[in-house]
C-alpha cells in the first residue's frame, strides 16, 4: 500500500474530512488532497506528527511493504487505541483481494504462502488492537 493509500485509509478509518486533518496538522486542505493522490508527501514534522497521532510507525508509512504496526502504546488512551484499531481494519479491504488473488489458481506456492503470513501479521495486529480496547475500557 503506498502512502497515498495509507493516509487516506487512516484519516476516514478516524472519520477526519480533509478540512479536518489539514486543521489538526496546520495545513491546507489542498496538501492532503496532493498526499491522497499520491502528487506530494508531508514535510517531515508532518509525518511525525501524523505517526503519533494515528499510533503508526514511520516505517509502515512511507515503506510500501509494511504491514501495521503500531508504535509503543503503554499508556495510550482508549481513543488512541480505537484509531489505531481503526487503521489497522481499514486494511482489511487490501487484504481480501490479496487473498483472492493467492487462492484464485487454486494452488499455494511459497510467494503466496509469504503474502498469507503478511496476511496474518496484520490480523494478529488487529487481535492486539482489540484486546487492548478491552484493557482501557477495564482500566477506565
Amino acid at each position: 500500500m503506498s502512502f497515498a493509500e495509507k493516509i487516506l485509509s487512516l484519516r476516514t478509518g478516524a472519520r477526519l474530512s480533509q478540512e479536518g486533518l489539514a486543521e489538526k496538522l496546520d495545513v491546507s486542505r489542498q496538501a492532503v488532497s496532493k498526499w491522497e493522490s499520491g502528487v506530494t508527501l508531508p514535510e517531515t514534522d508532518k509525518l511525525i506528527y501524523i505517526s503519533n497521532m494515528f499510533g503508526v510507525s514511520l516505517d509502515y508509512l512511507l515503506k510500501d511493504d509494511v504491514v501495521v504496526k503500531p508504535i509503543a502504546h503503554g499508556t495510550e488512551s482508549l481513543d488512541r487505541v480505537v484509531l489505531r484499531f481503526l487503521g489497522s481494519a481499514q486494511d482489511m479491504d487490501s487484504l481480501s483481494k490479496i487473498l483472492i488473488d493467492v487462492i484464485q489458481d487454486g494452488v499455494i506456492d511459497a510467494g503466496e504462502r509469504e503474502k498469507l503470513k503478511g496476511i496474518l501479521e496484520v490480523l494478529d495486529s488487529i487481535i492486539e488492537s482489540i484486546q487492548d480496547i478491552k484493557l482501557k475500557i477495564i482500566e477506565e
